[in-house]
C-alpha cells in the first residue's frame, strides 16, 4: 500500500482497506490460478495497481461515469479504478470464464458495489459507455474496431468519451494511424521508477 498511498494520499479509509485487501486477494487466488506470473506476483502494487491507476492520473471519472474493460483478466485495470473512482459504473469483461469469476470474487470480497464483471467477447458487448479502458489486450487498431460501437455519444466528462488503454515499449506503429487524434502520456512522470519507463497510457476520442 506504500506506494499507492504515496502516489494517491487523499484516499478515504474504506479505499485504503480495499486496496490492502487486493494485497491479500490476488496471491491467494495465484496459488490457485495462473492470473499473474509467481515471479511478478511479489510486485503486484507496483506492476499491476499502481499501473492500473496510471489512468487516474490523466482523467479523473465524473460521478455516473460509466465504463467498460475490455480483456480485464483478473480485474485489471478495472478493480483498482473502481476503487478509486466508488461513484463511477465499472464493466469488466473477459473471454475466459475463470479469470472473470476471480474478479468477481475478488470485487465482491473487496466489497465493491459499482462493478459488473461478465464473461462475454468484446464484439458480444452491445451497451455503450463513456469509455473504454483496457491494458495491453490486442493491438490498438483492432481494439478501435471492436469498441467503437460501445462509446457513448454525449460527454459529461473533461476529456470527450473514448478509449483509454495501457500499453508498453514502442507504441509507434499502433498509433501511427491514429497520430492525429491521439494523446500519449508517459506514465513515468507520474511513477518515476524503473519499471515504469516506456510506458503510456493512451487515450483515443472516440
Amino acid at each position: 500500500m506504500n506506494l499507492i498511498q504515496q502516489h494517491f494520499p487523499n484516499l478515504s479509509d474504506l479505499q485504503v482497506q480495499q486496496f490492502a485487501a487486493l494485497e491479500r486477494l490476488y496471491p491467494e487466488w495465484n496459488e490457485k490460478i495462473n492470473l499473474i506470473s509467481r515471479k511478478d506476483i511479489e510486485n503486484l502494487e507496483e506492476h499491476h495497481l499502481l499501473h492500473s491507476l496510471a489512468i487516474a492520473k490523466v482523467l479523473t471519472f465524473r460521478e455516473g461515469t460509466k465504463i467498460l474493460d475490455v480483456g480485464t483478466g483478473g480485474g485489471f485495470p478495472g478493480i483498482p479504478l473502481a476503487i478509486m473512482f466508488p461513484e463511477c459504473q465499472f464493466t469488466l469483461i473477459d473471454s475466459i470464464g475463470k479469470k472473470i469469476r476471480v474478479a468477481q470474487d475478488i470485487a465482491d470480497k473487496t466489497g465493491l458495489t459499482n462493478t459488473e464483471c461478465i464473461q462475454e467477447r468484446a464484439e458480444e458487448e452491445k451497451r455503450q459507455f463513456d469509455f473504454v479502458v483496457s491494458r495491453a489486450v490486442m493491438p490498438l487498431p483492432d481494439l478501435v474496431k471492436l469498441v467503437r460501437k460501445n462509446i457513448h455519444h454525449e460527454h459529461r466528462n473533461a476529456m470527450p468519451n473514448g478509449l483509454i488503454v495501457l500499453k508498453g515499449g514502442n507504441i509507434d506503429s499502433e498509433i501511427h494511424s491514429f497520430r492525429r487524434i491521439a494523446e500519449v502520456t508517459d506514465i513515468h512522470q507520474f511513477f518515476p521508477t524503473d519499471w515504469f519507463k516506456e510506458k503510456h497510457v493512451i487515450y483515443l476520442p472516440l
